[in-house]
């Protein structure tokens, strides 16, 4: 009998790659229990951790796939690049940066859109883009829910802004620790991040989702200054002892630096000496560009 349900995906999670606090393993265990086919690795200015967030869930054989993204800091707000091949530097116009996205064949999403303030798109930066003659400055997507700003009242307005601006309404969890994946997601006809790639551009999609109680929040911006105090003490550490290592990036190799994901330990549990140990030719440097 065939499983007709929808596929499920959660295309904006971040990484201890950037600020994050759950690694790439963790990442990928979560998304299994909630029983996700597809997810987006959307760290902020990198996709180094969504490099090997993909090679590892291919090495261990798991059922979730990824598709690798970032999320952009523009001068006109965030945006987020889904189906990319490499990095977008950040602080280009929202405008130019959409453009980048698009010419290596990605999806460029408005995440956590119309809420006053510099890192969200202002509704109308995104207006001007849907007014370009040329479709290669038009967004693919708005994030119609992100339980972040859910219970804000400028969040609110933003599926119906969604239908004005003539924009496909995602959501999305905006995760930041691997217990909150899933916490809101796109339900799409098939299984693989081409269908649900093919589902956004044809608007075949519908979303769910719960807010964040802010005392979630909260516990998550402690956890945040935690892990960035540990960072600044490897990063520290590494300096001070020359050892060529740094804060944890998440996966295996990345606290080598140059960070290198190690992939004789893809299969295995993240671990320091897994992590740490240098293996020659067979690791593939990922900070910033695929290859």
């Amino acid at each position: 009998m065939t499983d007709a349900r929808d596929g499920r995906a959660d295309l904006h999670v971040h990484s201890l790659a950037s600020d994050g606090v759950s690694s790439v393993a963790e990442i990928l265990d979560q998304a299994e229990r909630a029983g996700l086919d597809v997810i987006g690795i959307t760290d902020h200015e990198r996709i180094d951790a969504g490099i090997a967030a993909r090679a590892m869930a291919e090495a261990r054989g798991m059922r979730v796939q990824i598709v690798i993204g970032e999320e952009v800091t523009t001068r006109g707000g965030h945006v987020v690049g889904l189906f990319l091949r490499e990095r977008i530097r950040p602080w280009g116009s929202l405008k130019t940066t959409v453009a980048r996205i698009h010419e290596q064949g990605g999806l460029a999403i408005i995440p956590h859109p119309l809420v006053p303030y510099p890192l969200c798109a202002s509704r109308r930066s995104i207006r001007k883009l849907m007014n370009e003659q040329d479709p290669l400055f038009h967004p693919d997507a708005i994030e119609a829910f992100n339980p972040t700003t859910a219970r804000m009242r400028w969040a609110r307005a933003v599926p119906a802004f969604a239908t004005e601006v003539g924009l496909p309404a995602v959501a999305a969890s905006d995760a930041h620790r691997a217990a909150d994946i899933g916490q809101a997601l796109i339900l799409f006809p098939g299984r693989t991040p081409q269908d649900v790639r093919q589902a956004i551009i044809a608007g075949t999609i519908s979303w769910e989702g719960r807010p964040y109680a802010w005392r979630r929040q909260l516990s998550l911006f402690l956890e945040q200054q935690h892990k960035n105090a540990r960072a600044v003490g490897d990063e520290v550490r590494g300096k001070l002892l020359r050892d060529g290592t740094g804060r944890d990036l998440g996966y295996p190799g990345g606290r080598r630096r140059p960070a290198r994901l190690d992939e004789d330990a893809l299969r295995g549990e993240d671990s320091p000496r897994g992590a740490d140990a240098p293996r020659g030719d067979a690791a593939l440097r990922v900070e910033g560009r695929a290859k």
